[in-house]
């Protein structure tokens, strides 16, 4: 089978095709990136030469370009990835959010719609449901109630991935998931931020009172239920992915630096994000029953794996962490990283 990745040298891109790759040995993976400051070539660079890889530098907004890929590489599926995906960086720039997010996913159904693709994962985000109170969980059937420019967008792309399946039959399924952690992300986020920066002995930014609560899933197991939803789901369905780990900020942030062996004297609390939501909690009954996939990483051990891998690839974030980086650091919290 051809599987097109979009967004396959992002973070969760690249687990992803790394897995395939793996654990799917007929198989041949595209990825189609535009390598945004987020996709970096280098989480991938190993493949390249490798008969079940290709990798096709562009942006999904490109139509042209999209119908080449499609025709020449007889895609049989799409696993759409692609997307700016930071909240902070939709506030201070919505209209790139919307571009790639709305108008880029739109051109992307419309290719899949025009070369009759056999399936379409939609990967979205439970931002889209807004945020909970101190009790209750993000069910499929939760009104969507987005927050920010980001969610926003991605709930657009949700709803018109959606439409397509209704209105012109395209087999769409969508996936929605918890935050992710793990190796090659890209160090703007909480976990990978906070390790840089204690690795450093820089202070460690938490927004407000760090009581905000999120759900966290290991982004191998994110991209397993992926593979599952792509094979096993039904056209035009929904299915949240989650590990039922919730955590506080500041409590993440505290085991980050038990971890890395820095005090806790490091930790700065900074002016809160604008609309910040309180709390996300993912009920993933519905994937763990209809696609037989369940979550397989304890959050305790992952995470203390997740920091060893940063400590242990300290050359590949120090590359990232510069120049336009530095400059969106300064502007985000007023100090440099």
């Amino acid at each position: 089978m051809n599987v097109l990745v979009t967004g396959g040298s992002g973070f969760i891109g690249s687990n992803l095709v790394r897995l395939i790759l793996t654990e799917r040995p007929d198989w041949r993976i595209v990825n189609l990136d535009k390598l945004t400051y987020a996709g970096n070539a280098e989480n991938l660079a190993d493949l390249e030469g490798y008969a079940r890889y290709r990798f096709v530098r562009g942006d999904i907004c490109n139509g042209e370009l999209l119908a080449d890929v499609f025709q020449t590489e007889r895609i049989d599926a799409v696993m759409h990835l692609a997307a700016e995906s930071h909240v902070d960086r939709s506030i201070l720039a919505p209209s790139v959010f919307i571009e790639t997010n709305v108008r880029g996913t739109q051109v992307l159904l419309e290719a899949a719609r025009e070369f009759r693709v056999k399936r379409f994962l939609h990967v979205s985000t439970d931002e889209v449901y807004g945020s909970l109170g101190p009790t209750g969980l993000f069910t499929e059937k939760t009104p969507l109630d987005p927050s920010s420019p980001y969610s926003a967008s991605k709930a657009a792309s949700d709803l018109l991935a959606l439409a397509y399946a209704h209105t012109f039959e395209v087999p769409v399924v969508v996936t929605r998931c918890s935050n992710n952690y793990g190796p090659y992300q890209f160090p703007e986020k909480l976990i990978p931020l906070m390790i840089a920066n204690a690795i450093r002995d820089l202070p460690l930014p938490v927004y407000g009172d760090g009581m905000n609560v999120r759900d966290w899933i290991h982004v191998e197991d994110h991209c397993r239920g992926l593979l599952a939803a792509l094979e096993e789901g039904a056209d035009g369905e929904v299915y949240n992915l989650g590990a039922s780990s919730e955590r506080h900020n500041l409590e993440i942030v505290k085991q980050v630096l038990r971890l890395v062996g820095k005090p806790e004297t490091l930790i700065d609390f900074v002016k809160d994000r604008p609309g910040h939501d309180r709390r996300y909690a993912i009920d993933s009954t519905k994937a763990r029953a209809k696609l037989a996939w369940a979550p397989r990483h304890r959050f305790e051990e992952a995470l203390a794996a997740t920091v060893r891998w940063y400590v242990d690839h300290r050359p590949w974030w120090e590359r990232i962490i510069s120049g336009e980086y530095v400059k969106y650091y300064e502007r985000q919290y007023g100090k440099r990283a």
